[in-house]
């Protein structure tokens, strides 16, 4: 054989294969496309354009697209081209033109490999099989890039190679699994073309604060990424709809301005913004309107970056993302208290538990403070960032739990909010249905499956089938609401209004009704007795009492609440004082209440009352009378024990004469069996 020849021959088959490229790419050349001159020229300029918008980054991404596919249209057989607009697609919704795209790109030339994000066509191809749901395709894409690696290359990639690889696992669990909940997008009146996300919703759900990157953002400034910065946009729900989203507020600068979490009662707006160092900051609503936001104290702005904040609902423990050097490695979650001067001590990091060398963001935390909503990419994602929850037991976190699929995708799912009834949440998703980019969208939970009911004849078949795994826990919260008003104006008072949990005496949490309307809302979680507190400065106060059950159905109680002014003759109800059945011993959870009454008698020294005690009809009047008054001298007694001078209190037992409801059902005996306080001298 003839070696000689044998090595030239191979030298021609090389160089025709990869002189330019695989002979498959064709190259924007005369040499290409001889008898074409305008054409090519044109084709020329739409990629120079395209290369300028796709080197701006993703935020022009859509014009370089624009600009390409003009160019594709003359020439659909460049490897270049076809790997650049794959990558476009990729940061698009749909994965599905990405994957087109970057497939064509290596069947042209599998060799081609560029200086940019990625080394290798493969992983572009693999994370685009992973976006697209396409699992089995992109494990094996990710092991094909990973073994093409060199060493050192290795020894950079390994660890997130296989991090993606343990991603499609779980997707592919996740997804053969789905949780039973309705995810819709809420539509293009409030979503954009531009990413919209971080929303806030009031308890009532009628109006929602929310962050978006679209064009007519303040100033209309693009970012290093070439996205708008990002402003505050709000939106109402008015007659079945959600209103056109607005951004003509204080809260907005020429710089990022985010939301970044906002108090149970709606009272207190966080705000993320960029200039001054990424920080937080503190909006109070003040007669319907959220103030110019303040920057919070240094102690938690000491990060590099804090960017999303949840309070608890008494107001004294806030919980926040910071980016700082004693983190596990990415953006941690931290938490702080409030001292007794009401200032906010050092934070203390969360733990490991919760985070991980990777980035948390977007914490929301339940009414009862037990449950710890929030996104990471870490833990078992799906890929990107996923949405967790971790309930505080025994005095800690336990290990979180993924709020699977479809809430979660292979994307970013980020900012999740519970809504106060705890039948809807709400938060951002990337998803192939959307508008463009990250769009909100409003989470159904439907909680449990109904057992399945099968006929007797079909009993050997049922138990041919698996086991149903049992749906998530949703809680059902009753919601209270309602406006406080003056008594005898009907003016709308600004009150200051406390939840007691009437089994531990402890208070729950303490905020104000709206200072222009009057309104409140409450969210009580079931299996709990409350007491619920109205208080302002010269009026009486108000008092509330819920038992709410374990197994209680979601309903809304309207409950509008009438203070009286502090005046000779007015009389009102103490509904959390209790007595032991058919005695007058004070029960434990009473001493909120009387507590409240010792604060009312301490403030206003000149104040004399009379206490009494009410009974319904059942048994005899000699009875109910001794009763009624028994309990009212129990009631004094226990303010004599606290100081109260017993000249400004009498006690009187008025048994069964005074009903305020009939005695022939059982809930008007109820209203009867009372204790009332009324004012004799001021």
């Amino acid at each position: 054989m003839n070696y000689k020849i044998y090595t030239f021959s191979i030298i021609i088959f090389i160089t025709t294969l990869f002189g330019n490229g695989y002979s498959q790419s064709v190259g924007f050349t005369k040499y290409n496309f001889p008898n074409h001159k305008k054409e090519l020229s044109n084709a020329l300029g739409n990629v120079k354009k395209g290369d300028k918008f796709y080197t701006d980054g993703p935020g022009m991404y859509r014009l370089a697209i624009d600009n390409y596919l003009k160019a594709y249209k003359f020439n659909p057989d460049n490897a270049l081209l076809n790997y650049k607009i794959g990558r476009c697609y990729l940061h698009g919704n749909d994965k599905s033109e990405a994957i087109k795209y970057l497939e064509k790109a290596h069947l042209l030339d599998p060799r081609i490999s560029l200086d940019m994000e990625y080394n290798d066509v493969n992983y572009l191809m693999a994370k685009a099989y992973h976006l697209d749901y396409q699992f089995d395709k992109a494990i094996e894409k990710y092991k094909e890039h990973k073994n093409a690696l060199t060493p050192d290359q290795l020894a950079k990639e390994e660890t997130i190679i296989d991090k993606r690889i343990k991603e499609c696992n779980t997707a592919k669990e996740l997804v053969a699994n789905p949780e039973r909940v309705f995810v819709d997008d809420m539509g293009e009146v409030v979503n954009s073309a531009y990413p919209d996300y971080r929303p806030l919703v009031l308890p009532e759900e009628n109006m929602m604060m929310f962050t978006s990157a679209r064009e007519s953002t303040t100033g209309g400034k693009r970012d290093k990424d070439s996205y708008y910065f990002e402003d505050i946009f709000v939106t109402y729900y008015e007659e079945g709809r959600w209103t056109v989203p607005d951004n003509a507020y204080a809260l907005n600068s020429m710089n990022h301005d985010a939301t970044a979490g906002i108090s149970s009662d709606g009272t207190i707006l966080y705000v993320y913004k960029s200039s001054g160092g990424n920080q937080l900051y503190e909006s109070i609503l003040v007669d319907n309107m959220y103030g110019y936001p303040e920057k919070m104290p240094n102690t938690i702005n000491d990060g590099l970056k804090q960017a999303s904040a949840a309070l608890t609902f008494d107001k004294t423990k806030l919980y926040f993302t910071s980016l700082r050097e004693d983190g596990y490695g990415g953006q941690d979650i931290y938490y702080t208290k409030k001292d007794a001067k009401n200032r906010w001590q050092n934070p203390v990091n969360i733990g490991a538990t919760i985070n991980t060398p990777y980035d948390e963001e977007g914490i929301f935390i339940s009414l009862d403070g037990s449950t710890l909503y929030f996104s990471s990419n870490g833990h078992n994602t799906m890929g990107g960032f996923d949405i967790f929850k971790s309930e505080y037991k025994d005095g800690s976190w336990t290990n979180p739990v993924n709020l699977g699929y479809p809430i979660n995708t292979p994307d970013d799912d980020v900012f999740f909010t519970m809504a106060a009834s705890g039948q809807r949440g709400y938060y951002s998703s990337k998803k192939k249905d959307g508008f463009g980019g990250q769009d909100l969208y409003m989470i159904a939970f439907l909680g449990a499956a109904k057992p399945m009911i099968v006929n007797a004849g079909e009993v050997h078949f049922a138990y041919l089938k698996a086991a149903p795994q049992p749906a998530p826990k949703i809680e059902q919260n009753t919601i209270l609401e309602g406006v406080i008003l003056d008594s005898e104006t009907l003016t709308p008072l600004q009150a200051t209004i406390e939840i007691i949990d009437n089994s531990k005496n402890e208070l729950m949490g303490s905020f104000e009704s709206n200072s222009n309307s009057g309104a409140y809302l409450i969210s009580l979680k079931p299996g709990m007795n409350y007491g619920i507190s109205v208080s302002k400065k010269e009026y009486l106060f108000h008092s509330e009492n819920f038992d709410i059950p374990e197994d209680a159905v979601a309903k809304k109680i309207q409950k509008d609440i009438l203070l009286k002014k502090v005046e000779v003759g007015t009389k009102i109800v103490l509904n959390n004082i209790f007595f032991d059945f058919n005695k007058s011993t004070l029960r434990d959870e009473s001493v909120a209440e009387l507590d409240r009454l010792y604060k009312l008698l301490d403030e206003l020294p000149t104040l004399k009352i009379e206490i009494s005690g009410h009974t319904d009809n059942i048994g005899s009047a000699s009875y109910n009378q001794k009763l009624s008054e028994n309990r009212a001298k129990s009631v004094v007694s226990y303010l004599t024990g606290k100081g109260i001078e017993k000249q400004r209190m009498i006690f009187k037992g008025y048994g069964f004469k005074q009903p305020i409801a009939s005695n022939d059902t059982e809930t008007g005996r109820q209203q009867n069996r009372r204790t009332e306080f009324k004012v004799l001298e001021k």
